[in-house]
């Protein structure tokens, strides 16, 4: 009972103020100029505060919900991972002239060699319905003078235990790009004082875009499995605009003939 009082409280009391701003509305054409400017001042923090609301509403009401860890998987699946960035909001949404080695959240950081950066990267939240991530990165490049270009994630150390050369890890990614370009998957996996790398092309297509390391054909030494983790590489990426609307990893069992 107390909560439907409140709630037509708060009704009554939402109509009431809508009344006001709206006479206030009508008749600013007409009101003294220190009310005016009274008014004003008022209508400014209510919009602000109404602005903030609205932001926060739309990122938490849109889908897909925030934290939405939801994609395909292959059958027989033992571990799969889809980085923060792409799942949860970051407590910086931007940044210009972005230096090398910038970290965005714990998991990704870029990399380049530019003398002059004339990079942004932002976070933006994906609303399309065929998006299964909540959130993207979006990558600017302007003038690029340097050799390379490139995303580092790393994997959790969930991502190599009981990893084994029997396994295949999937890399799958949505991209989208103002102009065609390269883009390379390079996984990295630490065993001992070595690191076994391997490369490949990533497909740029409509949709998901998906390549696989087969690590039976590594020279892994598994015992002595310390870490992994992925580099994006991206050739040639001078003035386009690069939107990474979701990125996967997952590793399951090689089918045994």
């Amino acid at each position: 009972m107390g909560r439907r009082t409140d709630s037509v409280i708060e009704a009554m009391l939402h109509a009431r103020v809508l009344r006001r701003w709206t006479r206030a509305a009508r008749m600013a054409p007409m009101a003294e100029l220190q009310t005016l400017r009274s008014q004003r001042q008022q209508a400014r923090d209510l919009s602000a505060r109404l602005a903030e609301l609205i932001h926060v509403a739309d990122s938490r009401l849109a889908l897909p919900r925030i934290g939405s860890n939801a994609f395909s998987r292959p059958g027989g699946t033992l571990w799969s991972w889809r980085p923060q960035l792409w799942r949860g909001p970051l407590r910086r949404k931007g940044m210009t002239a972005v230096a090398s080695r910038t970290s965005l959240g714990d998991e990704v950081t870029l990399f380049h060699d530019c003398e002059i950066s004339e990079l942004t990267l932002r976070q933006v939240r994906n609303t399309r319905e065929e998006d299964l991530a909540p959130f993207g990165l979006r990558l600017d490049v302007f003038r690029f003078d340097g050799s390379f270009l490139s995303l580092v994630l790393d994997m959790p150390p969930e991502a190599v235990h009981g990893m084994s050369k029997r396994h295949i890890v999937r890399v799958s990614a949505i991209v989208e790009v103002e102009k065609p370009l390269e883009i390379f998957a390079r996984l990295n996996i630490k065993h001992g004082p070595n690191t076994e790398t391997t490369v490949q092309e990533l497909p740029l297509q409509r949709g998901e875009s998906i390549v696989e390391f087969d690590l039976a054909y590594s020279d892994l030494n598994e015992r002595r499995i310390e870490k992994a983790w992925l580099d994006l590489i991206f050739e040639g990426p001078e003035m386009n605009q690069i939107t990474l609307r979701d990125v996967t990893v997952c590793r399951y069992p090689r089918a045994e003939i």
